[in-house]
């Protein structure tokens, strides 16, 4: 059983066996060494993948485990794969013997019920051994794959209710063994893939980690294997310590939130994460009991080994960003992920969706429990984006084609205390890089119209969201489009009196006489020349509108974020002049009149 496996996978491990001991500079000097190896492993990735969603936009990550399998060091980049890779290999750990680990080997694991993500993240991991033959660490490289060998094209099947429907999921696999590449096995593994760029991406991730691996001997080697053990044992425990410094710094008390996704893929309406964050002095229990555990719902089931790392992923933007992310994050944090719920899922169900919601509804929900608690660090570290939202076809010599929709807009990017929202995306999605409109002209037969920003699709707030955009396209060819559309009817939360940001909406066939809005999930097929106009939600508020500098709010208007309107109506401030003249001035009178009902109302309704 899966449950009893998660548990065991995520117990606390215990520190490297060592008779070193290391001082405060030596342990950071190691720890900057084991951060430029992993920059150096994602950055070789990121220049070597074949297909454009690793190679230019970036979604992977790369990371340190330890002997025990515990998070050592990892890299920039997307924030949840950082935290969800130390399970997968963990699991790998376990099968030492009958694997037969040995110096040169690589393996690969993507299982959603062995220690994954969803299908579509592959970890690639190389152990590293000293010279007197002992494992001390375990290079790994993390990345988002664009296909998986499913029913449909990226593994995103929108009524799936197994994994089986997914694609290809694999607990663990020996791709290389003794530095000799197992060619019968990774020929089975791109065959299940769609697409031809995926050996490519593979044959990067498999470099990357030798490479890596190559780099972590030479520091072996030049320190000793005692003295880097002592290092990271030292390192985890610093920041064990740090994180507990804060949370005691936090007043005693029990914080609850919840947050709903607007439907599951088949239509099952207000689907609940509910999250109970205790502080007792330095001891922060993040408990979702109470998330919904209804078992007939369908693409809304998040893998436990990302339920942990979306907890953490908001939970470190809680705290001192000085603090090193590594193990010691989660030995300070007991968190309770009760079985049969979304968040902790029976076995082989399907994961491709969950990895966005409840994901990103799990990280929110520990946000808005923790804004009065830490309003200064209130920033959710979501995207609200429904997945998929892709555009697939195929060339002609027949090879498919899939444009994912990882490409410039603004979305979900809210306001922190003294800080407008701002960015193009969140800071969830860490290093992602949104591509070009002429880049994906380029690659596929599409056309981006237009991807302007939209005025008042910010929250208001005493600091406001940044507004999300209109992206409009043009398929110049038949294609089959598909999307899963939420955060409409629940777009994501204001903080400490905010208000919530604008919702999502989409439509297909724009300007024909077939034009249709996708109120739930559609798997459709488009004529040449189709328009998609996709828009995405705006950021959050934060604090009451009214308390909002009028003068911010001017320009605002001035800027397009704001109308005339939404001045008047959201932030209670009114202006005389025209926006076309560019006199517009703050009628400080009205203003402060129009302020006080607005306040009054907002008591009355409390």
């Amino acid at each position: 059983m899966s449950y009893e496996l998660n548990n065991k996978l995520a117990a606390k491990r215990e520190p490297l066996a060592t008779s070193a001991e290391v001082d405060p500079v030596t342990a950071s000097i190691i720890r900057g060494a084991l951060e430029t190896v992993c920059f150096e492993a994602a950055t070789h990735l990121g220049r070597a993948a074949s297909s454009p969603i690793i190679n230019q936009s970036n979604e992977r990550n790369a990371s340190i485990i330890d002997a025990h399998g515990r998070l050592a060091s990892g890299s920039i980049g997307t924030p949840h794969l950082t935290f969800v890779s130390q399970l997968t290999v963990r699991y790998g750990l376990d099968q030492l013997d009958d694997y037969d680990w040995g110096p040169g080997d690589v393996f690969l694991g993507n299982d959603p019920d062995y220690g994954g993500g969803h299908l579509p993240d592959y970890n690639v991991y190389a152990p590293v051994y000293d010279k007197n033959g002992e494992l001390v660490l375990v290079q790994a490289l993390q990345a988002h794959q664009g296909d998986t060998g499913g029913k449909d094209p990226g593994g995103f099947t929108l009524e799936a209710t197994d994994i089986y429907t997914e694609g290809l999921a694999i607990p663990c696999v020996k791709l290389v063994h003794r530095g000799e590449k197992r060619r019968d096995i990774i020929k089975l593994i791109e065959r299940n893939n769609r697409f031809a760029s995926f050996s490519g991406d593979l044959a990067a991730m498999i470099s990357g980690v030798q490479m890596a691996a190559r780099l972590l001997e030479e520091l072996i080697e030049k320190w000793g294997a005692d003295v880097v053990k002592a290092a990271i044992n030292y390192n985890i425990d610093h920041t064990e310590q740090r994180f507990r410094e804060e949370v005691a710094r936090w007043p005693d008390g029990c914080y609850e939130a919840d947050v709903f996704i607007d439907h599951d893929t088949q239509g099952t309406k207000d689907v609940k994460v509910h999250v109970a964050c205790k502080v007792e002095g330095d001891q922060l229990t993040v408990d979702l009991t109470g998330t919904d555990d209804r078992q007939e719902l369908v693409g809304v089931w998040n893998t436990f080994a990302n339920s942990r790392s979306y907890i953490m992923v908001q939970l470190a933007a809680s705290v001192d960003p000085t603090i090193v992310k590594n193990e010691g994050l989660f030995h300070a944090v007991d968190m309770v992920i009760p079985e049969g719920t979304i968040a902790h899922p029976p076995p082989n169900k399907p994961a491709a969706l969950g990895s966005f919601h409840p994901a990103c509804e799990i990280t929110e929900a520990v946000c808005v429990a923790l804004s009065s608690v830490v309003p200064e660090r209130a920033a959710p570290q979501v995207y609200k984006i429904g997945m998929p939202n892709a555009v697939i076809g195929f060339d002609e010599t027949g090879q498919m084609w899939m444009d994912q929709g990882v490409d410039a807009r603004s979305m979900d990017a809210s306001a922190v205390q003294g800080i407008d929202g701002w960015g193009s995306c969140p800071n969830a999605l860490g290093s992602l890089l949104l591509s070009e409109a002429e880049d994906a002209e380029a690659r596929f037969p599409v056309i981006n119209i237009s991807r302007e920003m939209t005025t008042d699709a910010g929250g208001a707030g005493q600091w406001r969201g940044q507004p999300g955009s209109l992206n409009v396209k043009k398929v110049l060819e038949p294609t089959m489009a598909m999307a899963w559309m939420v955060s409409a009817a629940h777009p994501m939360q204001g903080m400490c009196g905010g208000d919530p940001a604008s919702p999502y909406e989409n439509h297909f066939e724009v300007g024909s006489p077939n034009e249709y809005k996708i109120d739930l999930a559609v798997q459709a097929q488009l004529p040449a020349d189709a328009v998609i106009a996709y828009q995405h939600g705006g950021g959050a508020g934060f604090g009451p509108a009214w308390l909002r500098d009028p003068e911010a709010v001017k320009e605002d208007v001035l800027d397009e974020y704001v109308s005339l309107e939404g001045a008047k109506e959201r932030y209670g401030v009114v202006l005389t002049g025209s926006l076309e003249d560019y006199d517009l001035q703050v009628d400080l009178a009205a203003t402060e009149a129009l302020r006080a009902q607005m306040r009054a109302a907002r008591e009355g309704a409390q």
